[in-house]
């Protein structure tokens, strides 16, 4: 009797870390903008797209998820993931092309797989590919393993402090006459965290603070408040940031890899392989520029053909 098809549920539960990641830049890109992940995420695909959807789902981004690397781990045929594959890129899950890094220098373009556990029509992939879609995912599935459910040690209840308190706290380390009490602390933090949101820095503070102090420091609390008054710096004019410049993707077709705009590859295949043959394009008159040339490469050859000795 033949062996049952493993189920989605069983690929999915089996998609652990160990599963082999592409070089650097290259293999799974996750979407952005996905829904929480839930078990009914493939319902609407056939066994096994569901099964090899849920497998590719789980894994890290980076992950190799090439047709060989997946036909090593998955109980699958290359032919059969190659099926499958095209299958989730009509189904919207899946998509294939090619990113230039703007910011990197580089003139290189990096092969890029999208997955999508939400499917997606063609509109959304063309505004993805134009960078009308945010480039970072909402989407934060829990970790619910052991691990990740239990807090570091030491922090179990203990307070947060700010990063004025935690400063103030620690003066006197830097000038033992201005060590603070916990009360201190907390009532001077706000005039100190002032000084935080015009740009100072920690050195910049326990500069202002410690520098020139009289002898003796008859009242620590009274010379720090006093000098976070009068010493606070001026508000900084705010510089507008640049606008993200926006990604270059271009999406290939799913079965010849040939690249084009996103409205000429609906479900991820271009015309020709679909079946389409492309109506013949309107004659276009040929420039004065071209005319000129043609004319010149045959008056050459003509020429060429005049001085060749007769045999």
């Amino acid at each position: 009797m033949a062996d049952a098809k493993p189920s989605a549920a069983f690929l999915s539960a089996h998609a652990t870390p160990s599963h082999p990641m592409a070089n650097p830049g290259y293999g799974k890109r996750g979407a952005p903008d996905q829904l929480p992940r839930t078990a009914q995420d493939f319902t609407h695909l056939p066994p096994r797209e569901a099964a090899i959807a849920a497998y590719i789902d789980r894994l890290p981004g980076g992950a190799d998820i090439s047709v060989k690397t997946l036909a090593k781990t998955l109980p699958y045929g290359q032919c059969a993931l190659r099926t499958a594959l095209n299958n989730l890129q009509r189904a919207g899950h899946l998509r294939r092309g090619r990113e230039h890094l703007a910011d990197s220098g580089s003139q290189h373009w990096i092969t890029r797989t999208w997955f999508s556990r939400t499917a997606r029509d063609d509109d959304w992939w063309a505004a993805f590919t134009r960078g009308d879609v945010p480039t970072e995912s909402p989407d934060r599935s829990p970790d619910l393993s052991p691990e990740a459910s239990r807090e570091p040690s030491g922090t179990q209840g203990g307070p947060t402090r700010s990063r004025a308190y935690i400063l103030l706290a620690a003066l006197g380390r830097t000038a033992p006459a201005l060590s603070l009490s916990a009360r201190a602390c907390e009532e001077l933090a706000p005039l100190l965290t002032e000084w935080f949101a015009r740009g100072a820095t920690d050195a910049y503070v326990l500069q202002a603070l410690t520098a020139g102090l009289p002898t003796p420091v008859h009242s620590a609390s009274a010379i720090v408040r006093t000098r976070l008054i009068t010493k606070l710096p001026p508000e900084q004019e705010p510089h507008p940031e640049p606008a993200p410049r926006r990604p270059l993707r271009v999406l290939e077709c799913a079965k010849c890899g040939t690249p084009g705009r996103p409205e000429a590859l609906p479900g991820g295949s271009c015309g020709p392989c679909r079946g389409e043959t492309a109506p013949p394009g309107p004659l276009v008159p040929l420039t004065s520029t071209a005319v000129h040339a043609h004319a010149a490469a045959t008056r050459a050859a003509m020429v060429d053909r005049r001085e060749r000795p007769r045999v």
